[in-house]
């Protein structure tokens, strides 16, 4: 007996791109029970059909995204939440995640990327890799290889990038840690050795994955 769709509903305030998604997501393993336009509306969407997974469009008309996932996780804390944006902002990633999304890419994704990121989403995981940024960053590949080498930062290396995460400027940090801020440079320039991502974007996508932030 085959195990049953993901379920899923669309937010997205513009139709067009609810159709692509929901074109994507038309296969078998999927069933997209539910779109809407705002944050409201998807909520409502979600407490009728009790879906397994919502994609949410972070820019959206009234509340954002991000505000409409934190009641939704309120209201519905066993739904997963994928958020989709045009931005690949570090700090839009992190308060995603402070609201309860379990998943962050890019709207430009590949089809199998936000097919993937769906069914990781579903099972109970996180995803904040597979970015279309792959051409000059390759996220995935690069968050595996760095996940084991996690375990070669120092705890000042691993303070200085929660910072990072955190959208902090080095100063800040450094006022954070009681550090000069040529030390926190220091240690920037250390993470980047050691994890090979160049990126404040790609070391909050690492910090997340290796839930240095927590959930």
């Amino acid at each position: 007996m085959s195990e049953a769709p993901i379920r899923i509903v669309i937010v997205d305030d513009h139709p067009l791109v609810r159709e692509g998604i929901r074109g994507a997501l038309s296969v078998p393993g999927f069933e997209v029970v539910g779109e809407a336009g705002t944050g409201q509306e998807g909520i409502d969407r979600a407490a009728e059909t009790r879906p397994d997974v919502v994609v949410m469009d972070i820019s959206l008309p009234g509340e954002t995204g991000i505000a409409a996932v934190a009641r939704l996780r309120a209201a519905q804390p066993e739904v997963r939440v994928l958020m989709l944006s045009v931005h690949d902002h570090p700090e839009y990633v992190l308060e995603s995640v402070r609201a309860g999304a379990h998943g962050y890419l890019r709207k430009d994704t590949l089809p199998d990327d936000l097919r993937n990121a769906v069914r990781t989403v579903a099972s109970g995981q996180t995803c904040f890799g597979a970015t279309p940024s792959a051409a000059t960053e390759p996220a995935a590949p690069i968050l595996a290889a760095a996940s084991a080498r996690l375990d070669l930062l120092t705890r000042r290396e691993r303070d200085v990038l929660i910072g990072v995460a955190a959208g902090k400027t080095n100063k800040e940090i450094a006022l954070d840690l009681g550090l000069s801020v040529r030390t926190v440079e220091s240690y920037r320039e250390s993470l980047i050795r050691k994890l090979g991502i160049p990126s404040a974007a790609g070391l909050t996508r690492f910090a997340i994955e290796a839930k240095l932030l927590g959930q």
